[in-house]
């Protein structure tokens, strides 16, 4: 194997100075210090892109998407509804807990519940809702209308296959019997029988606001320049739309699917509206959840970003 030529000369001597430093501050730093070694100064930079930045990440990584081999595509889709999954399956455990008292609970839950989002981020997968993001590409014409749609068709039927896999080892693993009286159980159907009873309207709306907070954390992962980076600014977004109850199609692929099987087997006998709990029902939730996550990933925030920053027929502010 060649070796790696090093982008200075053997022995110089490394200097690392802000990113803000003026160029002439730059030629000075590399300029020899009579002994023979020169200096060379690397740029390190830690702040996060600026927002025109950002949109240019997300042009590239929507190119990337639309053009990616079919299985591959494929199985990071099933990893983004398996991480979700877990997520919701953490979720669930905290919501077991009515001690703790509304409010406390539902932000713990909120919190849990990023694990998903943490792991679709770092580890690498491909989420439907996170992919409405690709329409600035669309709108800069750098992918076209059948990357795009192949991307989000292959991207949301992946997502369902993760999401039941977890579904299934779960029950396996006989989950909902934990806690006093099978609690888990029992809020698995809660969960789920409180989404297919929403009126249709609704779940469009809070699918709407979820994506809209689900976008932004991902938008800010783009702009981030860490892994730590990345968590931290996800988890005010993803914790907010989970605490005041918005509705994910992905974390839905999961709650709802989860809720049928726990009734199955004789959990939340008690819960009202646990009968609605079915396909149709599934059906019902998902079909409002996904246009909503559509709307406010597309064109609340990706068209709404891409008309600050992305379109050319302007020059973009980047404050």
């Amino acid at each position: 194997m060649p070796a790696v030529k090093p982008p200075y000369a053997k022995g110089a001597r490394l200097s690392y100075r802000p990113a803000h430093v003026s160029s002439s501050a730059s030629a000075a730093g590399n300029a020899s210090d009579g002994t023979g070694e020169k200096n060379v100064t690397v740029v390190v930079s830690v702040d996060a892109c600026k927002p025109a930045e950002i949109e240019a990440e997300v042009e590239a990584a929507a190119q990337t998407k639309a053009s990616m081999p079919a299985l591959r595509l494929f199985v990071l889709a099933v990893f983004a509804g398996a991480f979700i999954a877990l997520g919701g399956s953490f979720f669930t455990v905290v919501m077991s807990d009515a001690s703790l008292g509304f409010a406390l609970q539902r932000v713990i839950g909120g919190l849990v519940f990023c694990l998903g989002l943490v792991l679709v981020l770092l580890c690498g997968a491909e989420l439907f809702t996170g992919n409405s993001l690709m329409i600035c590409a669309l709108a800069s014409r750098k992918i076209d209308v059948k990357g795009l749609l192949r991307n989000w068709g292959l991207v949301w039927i992946g997502n369902f296959v993760g999401a039941l896999l977890v579904v299934a080892l779960i029950f396996l693993a006989n989950m909902q019997a934990l806690g006093a009286d099978g609690v888990v159980g029992n809020t698995m159907v809660s969960i789920a029988a409180g989404k297919v009873n929403l009126p249709w309207t609704t779940i469009l709306a809070r699918g709407v606001l979820c994506n809209v907070l689900v976008c932004l954390a991902v938008w800010i992962g783009f702009g981030a320049r860490t892994a730590v980076d990345k968590v931290a600014g996800i988890i005010l977004p993803i914790s907010a739309f989970v605490v005041m109850g918005f509705e994910h199609c992905v974390a839905n692929m999961f709650f709802l699917p989860m809720g049928i099987l726990a009734r199955a087997v004789g959990y939340g006998g008690e819960v009202a509206g646990a009968e609605a709990l079915d396909g149709l029902g599934v059906l019902y939730n998902l079909s409002a959840a996904t246009i909503g996550n559509l709307i406010g990933g597309v064109l609340l925030v990706g068209l709404g970003y891409w008309l600050a920053f992305g379109k050319k027929t302007q020059p973009a502010q980047e404050e």
